[in-house]
């Protein structure tokens, strides 16, 4: 998702906060009268098919208003902004790594300005087997994404210890 999610934004020209973004869709998808379900749609999971805005950065209104057309009740909303003490852990993690490079700490640290922000949203809805999906984000939501990744992969090698049943 991160790459796909890096690509879309050299595309189109986003802001680096979607505070705004999430509150215009709130209110636009409240106007139609329609409903929110809080909820995040794993794409990789489910037949699902991304909307393409294109360069317009209103592109989540016709989203949405192909929803309300189609008789749709209520859209999936997810959106994801930067904690503290998620920056802090990431940061923890990139810095106890193996395979820690100063560039990333770096970015991490760089990470620091967006804390609060809003870096990622995401709007969907079903519709005869298939879900709809919208998202944004920012660019600094792509990179922190990868730093994320890059912290799990190098990070968490677990070892396998035998059960309590294999000791019997």
């Amino acid at each position: 998702m991160a790459q796909a999610l890096q690509y879309k934004n050299s595309m189109s020209p986003q802001p680096d906060n979607l505070t705004g973004m999430k509150d215009d869709m709130t209110a636009f998808i409240e106007g139609l009268g329609m409903r929110r379900f809080f909820g995040y749609v794993e794409c990789d999971e489910v037949p699902s098919v991304l909307w393409d805005s294109g360069q317009n950065p209103d592109g989540w209104k016709d989203f949405v208003e192909l929803a309300k057309a189609t008789g749709v009740v209520f859209l999936t909303m997810h959106s994801w902004a930067l904690d503290r003490e998620e920056l802090e852990r990431l940061s923890q993690q990139l810095a106890d790594s193996d395979f820690r490079s100063e560039e990333d700490l770096e970015e991490s640290r760089w990470l620091k300005a967006y804390v609060g922000k809003t870096g990622f949203v995401q709007l969907g809805w079903a519709y005869q087997g298939c879900m709809f999906v919208y998202e944004a984000g920012t660019e600094w939501y792509a990179r922190y994404q990868q730093l994320r990744e890059m912290a799990d992969d190098s990070g968490g090698f677990m070892i396998d210890e035998p059960d309590q049943d294999e000791e019997r």
